[in-house]
């Protein structure tokens, strides 16, 4: 029989209790688990009692795990995966990688130094209709793209989080939706060139942000222009993605899986279905994980891509902030 791999997940968050759950699942993994906050861990713990448990971020480094899981808050995000990887740990770090483009490239930096694997948590990357979508774009069957628009609109995430920090930091949307961005740049290969921000706190809610409702358009050096609608007021939720070029176009209701595309050639418009369940993006993304550690693989998400959503996030809550156009800049 293969040898576990201790895998230690700090963080019990919402998404942390998800990966801890189906890390369990895997006959190839030792879970341990790192989380300060007794209220968090007393759920899993109850279920799984005999998993152990950390105190000490320092001193469970120093006990030295094969993989370090990060899903703790996102303002521990760089120094947690940074210490881990000089310890000699594999990092798996949810996104984003920090909230600090200077932070992303120093976690990058010292990845590349360790010889480690380092991998962001894009999940979406994994879903069926995105990859088709991103398979249609690579292959130039909607011709040239000239416009990206992207609209997720969801209170269930407040409804949902332990902590409420979205109540209490600024812009927290920005960095929680952090997918839309890497998903322009992975589904075009493009970055930006720039960003501007509308937004605003809006509606009587029992759970709200600052802002709660976001328009985002980014420039490109080439002819495409993206826009990006974000809000935190929509129940059921909303999640569509339409990409339009000079040969077709593509509209993806993300939540059915349902893919509609349109052709200038012959004037239809056909349907395709990509149904999906949310734990099993999850699982494959763990899968994709755990092959990169193999040899099997290259990282879904490798350092660069997870450094770009940084500094294109960072650029919007600047652009929030000032009301004014941000150059999106990325480190050397």
């Amino acid at each position: 029989m293969a040898v576990k791999r201790r895998v230690v997940l700090a963080g019990l968050g919402s998404i942390g209790q998800r990966h801890a759950r189906l890390l369990r699942e895997r006959s190839d993994v030792l879970l341990e688990l790192f989380e300060p906050s007794a209220d968090a861990l007393r759920p899993l713990l109850e279920e799984a009692a005999d998993l152990r448990v950390h105190s000490d971020f320092g001193q469970m480094l120093a006990s030295s795990p094969d993989v370090v899981w990060i899903a703790s808050p996102t303002r521990f995000h760089a120094a947690q995966a940074i210490a881990s990887l000089r310890a000699g740990a594999h990092v798996f770090c949810e996104k984003p990688m920090s909230e600090r483009p200077e932070d992303a490239a120093e976690v990058r930096r010292v990845a590349e130094a360790s010889g480690r694997t380092l991998n962001t948590g894009f999940v979406l990357r994994f879903a069926p209709a995105l990859i088709e979508l991103r398979r249609l774009i690579r292959e130039g069957q909607l011709g040239n793209l000239v416009h990206i628009h992207a609209r997720v609109g969801t209170y269930v995430t407040l409804v949902n989080s332990k902590s409420r920090y979205q109540a209490t930091n600024p812009g927290s949307l920005f960095f929680d939706y952090s997918h839309q961005p890497d998903l322009f740049y992975w589904l075009t290969g493009l970055v930006p060139l720039e960003v501007t921000v509308v937004g605003l706190s809006a509606g009587q809610l029992p759970h709200s942000s600052d802002p709660n409702v976001a328009v985002i358009t980014y420039r490109y050096a080439e002819s495409l222009l993206a826009t990006l609608h974000l809000n935190y007021v929509q129940m059921p939720e909303r999640h569509e993605y339409e990409i339009v070029g000079d040969q077709g176009w593509a509209l993806l209701h993300f939540a059915e899986g349902r893919l509609l595309l349109g052709s200038r050639e012959d004037g239809a418009v056909r349907e395709a279905a990509f149904p999906h369940q949310r734990d099993d993006l999850f699982r494959a993304q763990q899968r994709a994980f755990f092959d990169a550690l193999d040899g099997v693989s290259s990282p879904s998400t490798p350092p660069r891509d997870g450094e770009i959503a940084v500094s294109v996030c960072s650029a919007t809550m600047d652009a929030w902030r000032t009301g004014k156009p941000v150059a999106i800049e990325l480190p050397a």
